[in-house]
């Protein structure tokens, strides 16, 4: 309980300035990116920020007709750019799709520096589902980064062993949410039909989406454990949303949860009474930005020190509940058991 009240305090007021932004980043010329859900909110500040800075950056979307406008905007912003953006299909929410995306990608590319599974599903309406009939935030959040993840790791491990230690990385998207939404152990079972345990949908979407954070927690440790060492590459999780508003919300709009201090598209289908008084509580979207860039790129996180750590805003080493962390060092623990449900799901879409 301390833990919690302490996350919430210390990741929502009186945040220290980011230590890594546009300013004193260095030039990034010769350096590949993917960012997935580059063509909004924070995606479309990370691209917009490394291509500034002369990367070449792919941005992973579902919409290429949204993707070629976010590129074309980022692409005015900064005309002198000698960088590249380029639109990269990704369909987090469709398991079939997913391996076609980074054969492509590795067809393009010879390396890989930075992915950044940044996109996500935040609180849909109540029964969506994915592609392959699953909860929608669970296949978005967690199965679709699991394999994407997965597939680029040969390509990833390759990059390392001409890069720097522990500058080839991979962030995963955690969340206020996984000290505050996630049920104790961070998981939630049930026995499907053939007696096999799967991830429970059935407890509403704000636990499922709190589910859904701290298993991307789960997913960063374990990559990290399993691969980190024997690739050369940096797993770790990064707080891109902040959740002081959810009580406020749900106490002035019980239809509308919508996690995050943020500015971002994410408010799209909040009420106009609500959002402007939520307005005065946000910062810009950039901001989360800089929690992201500080995960991919910051020169302070080493391999030996840093695998699997849980960055707050803007930029800063936190940790989470002792419950969870707990699953992460047992070796039968929920991060163990939640990695090879991923495995056994994706395994037929690999």
């Amino acid at each position: 309980m301390f833990h919690t009240l302490g996350a919430f305090w210390n990741q929502s007021f009186f945040l220290p300035q980011p230590t890594l932004t546009e300013k004193n980043l260095p030039d990034q010329t010769g350096k590949v990116f993917i960012i997935t859900g580059a063509n909004t909110g924070i995606g479309y500040h990370v691209a917009a920020i490394l291509y500034s800075l002369n990367a070449k950056v792919y941005v992973g979307a579902r919409s290429e007709s949204k993707a070629t406008e976010a590129i074309a905007s980022i692409k005015k912003l900064h005309p002198s750019s000698k960088g590249a953006l380029e639109y990269l299909h990704l369909n987090l929410s469709d398991l079939t799709t997913i391996k076609g995306t980074a054969e492509e990608f590795m067809r393009r590319e010879s390396k890989l520096h930075w992915l950044d599974n940044n996109a996500g599903v935040m609180i849909p309406p109540a029964g969506s589902k994915g592609a392959q009939g699953m909860d929608l935030q669970f296949q978005t959040n967690i199965l679709g980064p699991f394999l994407l993840t997965k597939l680029l790791l040969p390509v990833l491990k390759r990059t390392a062993e001409s890069e720097p230690t522990g500058t080839v990385r991979v962030s995963w998207a955690g969340s206020l949410a996984v000290d505050l939404g996630s049920p104790k152990g961070g998981m939630a079972w049930k026995s499907a039909s053939d007696g096999v345990s799967t991830l429970d949908d059935s407890h509403g979407i704000r636990t499922n989406y709190g589910i859904s954070k701290a298993a991307n927690y789960f997913l960063g440790n374990e990559f990290a454990k399993r691969f980190g060492e024997r690739d050369g590459v940096m797993h770790n999780v990064s707080t891109l949303f902040q959740d002081t508003r959810n009580r406020l919300m749900t106490l002035m709009n019980k239809q509308s949860y919508n996690p995050g201090n943020l500015k971002s598209d994410l408010q799209r289908h909040t009420s106009g009474l609500v959002r402007r008084l939520i307005d005065l509580m946000l910062y810009p979207a950039v901001f989360g930005a800089y929690t992201e860039l500080y995960a991919g790129l910051s020169q302070e996180l080493t391999m030996k020190g840093d695998q699997g750590l849980f960055i707050a805003p803007w930029g800063r080493r936190a940790s989470v509940r002792k419950d969870l962390e707990d699953e992460v060092v047992k070796e039968d623990g929920q991060a163990a058991k939640l990695f090879e449900w991923c495995d056994r799901v994706t395994k037929e879409y690999a």
